[in-house]
C-alpha cells in the first residue's frame, strides 16, 4: 500500500471530493484513487436506501476498466430470497462487516458469492456505511488478486472509510432532496428550487400548453365506495395520465382531488409549439385510451369503469412561488389556466374526453369538430372548443 497517497485520498474526500461533482464521477475517481494507492479493486458496490414512493434503494457499481452502473431496489424486493441470502443483508440489519474468501470451497448457499467466484474473484468484504443519524448502509470490495485482499491493504480501505461514508451520505441527501422534490413538485420545478428559487413571488412568465383533467362522476363515486377503495382507484386512475405526460416531455404540477394539472413548455415560435401541441395531444389519445381500459373490482363483484376530461390550452402562465406564512407552493397561475378549468367544464358538459382551445387546435393537424363557441365565465369573450372527430363516431354509435 502507498500509504502517501492513500492519506492524499482521504485529505480529497475529507476536503469535499470537489473534482467529482456527480455521483458517478465521484465513486468512479475514488475507486481509481483507491486502485493507484495499491489496493487491488476489480469490482466496488455501494447501496444505499433511499426516500421514494417505489425505489426501496439505489446502488452503484464500479468495475475495474468498466465504468459505472446505477441500479435500484424496489419497495418488497428485500423479501426476495436474493436479498434475504445476501452478505448485506447482514451489514443493513447487523451494522457488521462480512467477509469471504471466494477460493475456498464452502462459500455456503449465497447465489451472488457464488457468481463472483466464477467470474474469477477471489476474495470479498462488505462493509457498513454508518451515518451520521446512524443509518446504516452498505458498501462491498471485490478482488481478484490471487492473494485476495492482505491485512494491510483492508486496513488502508478501513482507513478511508469515514471520510468516504460521509461524502456517501452528502451524495445521498443530495439525491434525496432532489428525489423527493421531483416526486411532490414535478422535475423542473424541482431544479429551480434547488437552485434557489424559494423566495414567495418568486415567478417567471412562460408559454406553456396546459392539460387539466378530471374523473366522470367522481363525487358520486366518493359517496358509495368506502375511502380506501377511492384512494385505490384514484392511484391507478393518475397511474393513465402521468406516464403518458411525462413520456411527451409534460410536468405534472398538482393533484386535486381527482383533478390533474400538467403543463408543457413551448417556446413562442410556430414551429416549436406544433411539436409541443403534437406531443400533449398524442399522450391525452394514450391517457383516454388507459382510462377507457381501466376495471375496477367493487364489492359484490360489481366491475367500475370510468371516464375522464382533458382540456388543452395554450398560453403564457406565471410559474413560481405562491403561498402564505411559510408554506408554498411551486404552480402556475393565470388567465389561461383559469380557461383551462373553464373548458374542461364544457367538456363535461359536452360528454366528451378531449376538448381543445382554438389555440391549440390551430397548432395541431389533427381532425378537429368546431363544437361551437361558449361564453366562459369570468372572460369577456365567447371561446370557440373543439373536440377530436374520432370521438364524434363515439357518441353517435
Amino acid at each position: 500500500m502507498d500509504m502517501t497517497q492513500l492519506e492524499d485520498l482521504v485529505t480529497w474526500l475529507a476536503d469535499g471530493a470537489r473534482s467529482a461533482v456527480r455521483t458517478d464521477l465521484f465513486m468512479a475517481e475514488t475507486c481509481e484513487r483507491m486502485v493507484a494507492c495499491g489496493m487491488p479493486l476489480f469490482r466496488v458496490g455501494v447501496f444505499v436506501r433511499t426516500l421514494h414512493p417505489s425505489i426501496l434503494g439505489r446502488n452503484f457499481i464500479w468495475r475495474a476498466g468498466g465504468g459505472i452502473t446505477i441500479g435500484s431496489m424496489a419497495h418488497g424486493e428485500d423479501e426476495g430470497d436474493e436479498f434475504l441470502l445476501s452478505p448485506l443483508r447482514r451489514v443493513f440489519y447487523e451494522g457488521i462487516e462480512v467477509r469471504h474468501r471466494l477460493v475456498d470451497a464452502d462459500i455456503g448457499n449465497v447465489p451472488f458469492l457464488a457468481d463472483m467466484r466464477n467470474e474469477g474473484n477471489t476474495d470479498y468484504i462488505a462493509l457498513p456505511l454508518t451515518m451520521s443519524d446512524g443509518n446504516v448502509h452498505a458498501s462491498s470490495w471485490v478482488t481478484r488478486d490471487p492473494d485476495g485482499f492482505t491485512d494491510a491493504q483492508l486496513d488502508g480501505l478501513k482507513r478511508a472509510m469515514p471520510a468516504l461514508t460521509r461524502m456517501i451520505e452528502i451524495h445521498l441527501l443530495r439525491r434525496t432532496a432532489s428525489g423527493l422534490l421531483d416526486n411532490y413538485v414535478g422535475a423542473r420545478a424541482g431544479a429551480r428550487i434547488l437552485a434557489g428559487q424559494i423566495r414567495r413571488g418568486h415567478t417567471e412568465n412562460m408559454q406553456a400548453v396546459i392539460w387539466l383533467s378530471d374523473l366522470r362522476g367522481f363525487t358520486r363515486l366518493s359517496d358509495r365506495l368506502p375511502s380506501e377503495s377511492v384512494v385505490e382507484i384514484l392511484n391507478q386512475y393518475f397511474d393513465c395520465q402521468v406516464p403518458a405526460i411525462l413520456k411527451h416531455g409534460g410536468e405534472v404540477l398538482k393533484f386535486m382531488g381527482d383533478g390533474l394539472l400538467a403543463v408543457f413548455p413551448a417556446a413562442d415560435n410556430d414551429v416549436d409549439l406544433s411539436a409541443v401541441c403534437g406531443r400533449v395531444l398524442e399522450a391525452a389519445r394514450e391517457a383516454r385510451e388507459a382510462v377507457e381500459n381501466l376495471r375496477w373490482s367493487g364489492v359484490a363483484g360489481t366491475e367500475e369503469r370510468f371516464r375522464f376530461g382533458v382540456a388543452l390550452h395554450v398560453g403564457n402562465v406565471l410559474y413560481g412561488n405562491i403561498g402564505g406564512g411559510d408554506r408554498l407552493d411551486f404552480t402556475c397561475i393565470g388567465p389561461a389556466v383559469n380557461l383551462a378549468a373553464r373548458l374542461e367544464k364544457i367538456a363535461s358538459g359536452q360528454q366528451r374526453t378531449i376538448v381543445a382551445s382554438a389555440t391549440f387546435a390551430d397548432a395541431t393537424e389533427a381532425d378537429w369538430a368546431d363544437l361551437g363557441e361558449f361564453p366562459i365565465a369570468g372572460f369577456a369573450k365567447a371561446e370557440r372548443v373543439y373536440g377530436l372527430a374520432d370521438e364524434l363516431v363515439t357518441t353517435a354509435s
